[in-house]
């Protein structure tokens, strides 16, 4: 049963303060205690409500509450296994904006109010903060099931934005953020079959980046499925970049390679329109390296490569060069579509699909979406449903020729 112990302060110039101390029986049959109180009964008090949380199970260690935000977040991190993206984007955002500020916090100390505020005052992109909020709330609800904390007091908040955030918000949702068909080709045509079929793969396909350097001359197959047939494109790994940490977070170097997709839904097969699948099948059966979409020396790109060399000079445009040494003369591009993104071409060939009105079944499976609700249990893409997407696509491509004047993508050289 609970005591309380009066404590009488000898601090110079406290005159004698008298405070109370609770003592209460710890789950392990020692003495825990808790100082501060102003009389005996608060004291009592207090530490008959920790006995009774300890005899219901739901007591929480004040000492482990009173723990600091970073020491939990390092031990948080160190005990679990996420893959290697997604725990190096977790070590990115605690090191840059989450630490500086909660390090030394107490996780009980921690509140929503704060918490959002802080993140609205953050001079970052809108969603790091969010991510930052999400990152905040994962670790917390670690500290609940460690019994660290009774509650977590992220959990289900939605963040209310500044009224500047919001209209930045607007802008970038109202961006055009896909690409006409014509677009697309001119930028193929422009930096030659390799990388212009990677871009074409992305926007007809909508593969993610890491997906399409994955992809090998094997990826490509068939679908037979009721009497209908038609070309595929398998999905099933991903070539991942991030920085590999310790279990303190320390940097080990950067990561370049395989891994496998990060969903259930990521793992699919994606129907190729004619055009795409005699593209691909006739630069899988002349390609000498292990994937189809690589560097000139046969590695993978790496994402900010592959935009500053490849896209941003295709899409924004470039100045002429005069030769020099060690570097062939250049002639100068007009800008296409400044600002596009690979990112963009994925965004275009969803776009596409709502174009030509893809049932929701089949533009959730070829895009590698998890599509929410209870239809998602009921239906299911049919053969005509892919016909018609597949007749939908070639026809935005050969759209897209006709107004160009092409009769072929890359001209014969």
């Amino acid at each position: 049963m609970a005591y309380a112990e009066k404590r009488v302060s000898t601090a110079k110039g406290s005159k004698g303060k008298v405070t109370w101390r609770s003592r209460y029986l710890k789950p392990d049959g020692t003495w825990g205690s808790e100082p501060g109180f102003p009389t005996k009964r608060t004291a009592i008090e207090w530490g008959d409500a920790q006995e009774a949380a300890i005899r219901e199970g739901r007591w929480i260690d004040p000492a482990l509450a009173r723990g600091p935000f970073g020491a939990w977040a390092r031990k948080y991190m160190a005990d679990r296994e996420p893959r290697g993206r997604t725990r190096g984007t977790m070590w990115e955002k605690l090191e840059t904006h989450i630490l500086p500020r909660w390090e030394h916090t107490p996780l009980q100390g921690i509140t929503w109010y704060d918490a959002e505020n802080w993140a609205n005052g953050l001079g970052c992109d809108d969603s790091t903060a969010t991510k930052c909020l999400t990152i905040m709330s994962q670790i917390l609800t670690g500290a609940v099931d460690a019994k660290r904390l009774l509650v977590n007091p992220l959990a289900n908040r939605r963040r209310s934005r500044p009224a500047a955030v919001k209209e930045t918000l607007h802008a970038k949702d109202t961006a055009e953020m896909w690409a006409p068909p014509e677009v697309v080709l001119q930028l193929a045509r422009r930096v030659g079959p390799l990388d212009g079929l990677h871009i074409i793969t992305t926007a007809f396909a909508g593969v993610r980046w890491g997906e399409s350097l994955a992809l090998r001359p094997a990826s490509l197959g068939e679908r037979r499925e009721r009497g209908f047939t038609c070309p595929t494109l398998a999905v099933a790994e991903e070539v991942a970049e991030y920085t590999q940490r310790g279990p303190d977070g320390e940097r080990l170097g950067l990561f370049l390679g395989l891994e496998p997709v990060k969903t259930a839904e990521s793992k699919r097969s994606i129907d190729l329109p004619p055009f795409l699948a005699e593209l691909l099948a006739t630069h899988a059966a002349a390609c000498r390296t292990e994937f189809l979409f690589c560097t000139r020396a046969g590695g993978h790109w790496r994402r900010g490569n592959f935009g500053r060399q490849v896209v941003r000079p295709a899409s924004d445009g470039r100045e002429a060069l005069a030769a020099s040494k060690g570097h062939a003369p250049r002639s100068a591009w007009e800008p296409i579509m400044p600002g596009l993104t690979m990112r963009a071409l994925r965004h275009t060939h969803d776009t596409y699909q709502d174009e030509i009105g893809v049932k929701p079944a089949l533009a959730f499976e070829q895009a590698g979406h998890k599509r929410p609700g209870i239809k998602a249990v009921y239906q299911h893409p049919t053969p005509d449903m892919r016909r018609a997407r597949l007749e939908g696509l070639q026809g935005i491509y050969e759209r897209g020729m006709r107004a160009l004047g092409w009769s072929r993508v890359w001209e014969e050289s």
